[in-house]
C-alpha cells in the first residue's frame, strides 16, 4: 500500500479520490511531476482493491436455477415422528388441532418437496382424538409422495399422509418404507 509523509501526515490508499481530508495528496505542495505520480499510484491502488472486491463476491455466488428430475424416480414413502409440541409452543388452546393440521401439512411440503399435501382421515381423527386443546405431543406419520394422475394437475406428484399406530413415539427415527 501506498505510504509517505506529506508535511507530517501520512498518506494511504484508505481515502477515496474524492475526498477534501487533509491527506489527499496535492500537486500544489510538491508541484506537478511528484503530486502527479502520487496521485496516479493512488488511483491505481483504489480500482484494484475495488476490482478485487468485485470479483470476489460474485465469484462466490452460483448461478439460479432448477435441475430437471424424473417423477417417476420421485415416489418414495417414509416414516417421520413430528413433534407437535414444539411446533404448537404458544398458540391457544382453542387453536391448537386446526394449527396441528397445518403444522403437519407444512411438514409433509418440507420433507418431501410437494406444495399438494392430502391427510388420510385417519390421521385428522387422531390429532382430534382429544379434543381441540389435547393434541398429542409427538406423532408417528407415513408420508408418501406419489404421481398425480388427474388430467389437469399443476404438479407431477403430491404428498399423502398417513397416521403409524406406534406405543410410543419418541425416540423413533426417520424410516424409508419400501413397500409403498
Amino acid at each position: 500500500m501506498l505510504q509517505g509523509v506529506l508535511s507530517g501526515r501520512i498518506v494511504g490508499a484508505d481515502c477515496c479520490e474524492v475526498c477534501c481530508c487533509s491527506r489527499a495528496p496535492s500537486t500544489q505542495q510538491f508541484g506537478n511531476s511528484v503530486g502527479s505520480v502520487i496521485e496516479a499510484q493512488t488511483r491505481q491502488l483504489i480500482t484494484t482493491n475495488r476490482d478485487k472486491s468485485s470479483k470476489m463476491s460474485t465469484s462466490t455466488k452460483k448461478p439460479a436455477g432448477k435441475t430437471q428430475r424424473s417423477a417417476i424416480a420421485d415416489v418414495v414413502a417414509r416414516e417421520y415422528t413430528i413433534h407437535l409440541h414444539k411446533r404448537l409452543h404458544g398458540v391457544s388452546f382453542k387453536k391448537r388441532a386446526p394449527r396441528a393440521i397445518k403444522e403437519i401439512k407444512a411438514f409433509a411440503t418440507l420433507s418431501m418437496g410437494t406444495s399438494d399435501v392430502r391427510l388420510d382421515p385417519q390421521l385428522n381423527k387422531k390429532v382430534w382424538e382429544a379434543g381441540i386443546k389435547g393434541v398429542p405431543f409427538r406423532l408417528r406419520v407415513r408420508i408418501s409422495r406419489k404421481r398425480n394422475d388427474e388430467e389437469g394437475a399443476k404438479e407431477k406428484l403430491y404428498s399423502y399422509v398417513q397416521a403409524v399406530n406406534v406405543q410410543n413415539p419418541k425416540g423413533l427415527h426417520t424410516v424409508v418404507v419400501e413397500d409403498a
